[in-house]
């Protein structure tokens, strides 16, 4: 049976947290153990920097965690191929010949690029790289013919971007070696996860996350400290439990959903304090973070283990970047020296 190729990964901005963990990470382990796919993960750190150049430390020390990551909660170099952007010198080549085929105003058009420019307050000072994302993006996916990227929705639109691409490159050179993707979204109700504030999304730069390399105590602290409903001030209040953070997190984590249900209802009667329930919302995410904790603080032991995994995965990619590079000049007429090697 021929396997579908999967392609995703992160910037490595910092450690990955439970939004990650539940929107993506676990997934992907998911994906990879299925057998169906055959995945590249790859750590972003040249897209990163389109936003981070002048802090290139940042990017530096935040590879190996995000490796750490991914080894952590299951992913395998065995099963998946993990590789490093900066390492792929043929993603930057592709990236410069279907720039020729996008316009600016098409990038300035994208809604993801948009909504990511006002967020980061760039104004008129954006990065050329930045703004060039959706087609450096194309280039990763385009290099390992990927047909399945796992994405959220609000990526969709960098996604489609690349289908254009595939399309006017393959008309305009009369080829069809460029494959469109598609996207593979998360189940209902495992997308987004808030932040511990309440605020619409956890984040890094927000400092509203609880991440995967948090060790117990940080975790109960920042579980004890999190957004419930104001206005249940005493025990015997009535509570809200729509937008109540805690009951947010139950809902995703909590395997017994008979209890979160009950525990529900005597929240909206009245009778059950906050911190009952962030007590239980504890237990729970210790249960599930706790193996991921241990395996972490294993592979943390060796890193020069890791790097060399990471070295490894990036060779491998190198070798089909660079195939698909070899077809791409072909198509556009680039080979000029072929003749000679007849």
């Amino acid at each position: 049976m021929t396997k579908e190729i999967l392609l995703t990964g992160d910037r490595p901005t910092g450690k990955l947290h439970i939004g990650h963990y539940i929107g993506s990470l676990k997934n992907r382990v998911k994906l990879q153990n299925e057998g169906k796919y055959e995945p590249y993960i790859m750590i972003a750190d040249t897209q990163a920097l389109t936003d981070n150049a002048r802090d290139p430390e940042k990017i530096k020390n935040s590879l190996i965690q995000v490796a750490l990551d991914y080894l952590a909660v299951g992913l395998d170099p065995k099963k998946s191929t993990i590789y490093v952007q900066s390492q792929i010198p043929a993603l930057f080549e592709l990236t410069a010949y279907y720039m020729d085929l996008v316009t600016v105003a098409r990038l300035e058009r994208n809604p993801t690029v948009k909504t990511e420019i006002k967020q980061k307050n760039f104004k008129d000072s954006i990065p050329v790289g930045f703004l060039n994302y959706p087609v450096s993006q194309a280039a990763d996916i385009t290099a390992f013919k990927a047909t399945v990227v796992p994405v959220g929705d609000d990526q969709e639109p960098m996604l489609e971007q690349t289908r254009e691409i595939v399309r006017t490159f393959n008309r305009v050179y009369n080829t069809d070696i460029l494959v469109e993707p598609k996207g593979y979204f998360p189940p209902k109700g495992q997308g987004r996860l808030p932040g511990l504030d309440g605020n619409a999304k956890m984040s890094k730069s927000l400092g509203n996350a609880i991440y995967l390399a948090d060790d117990a105590k940080t975790v109960q602290k920042k579980v004890m400290s999190m957004y419930t409903d104001p206005n249940h001030i005493h025990v015997e209040d009535p509570g809200q439990v729509e937008g109540n953070t805690v009951f947010t997190y139950l809902d995703v984590f909590a395997p017994d959903k008979d209890k979160v249900a009950e525990l529900k209802e005597q929240y909206r009667k009245g009778g059950l304090g906050d911190v009952k329930i962030k007590r239980y919302l504890n237990k729970v995410l210790e249960e599930e973070l706790a193996p991921i904790r241990e395996r972490r603080e294993k592979f943390a032991q060796d890193p020069d283990a890791v790097y060399e995994m990471l070295l490894e995965g990036s060779k491998k990619a190198n070798e089909v970047a660079n195939q698909t590079l070899q077809e791409v000049r072909e198509a556009i007429g680039l080979n000029y020296f072929d003749r000679l090697n007849k």
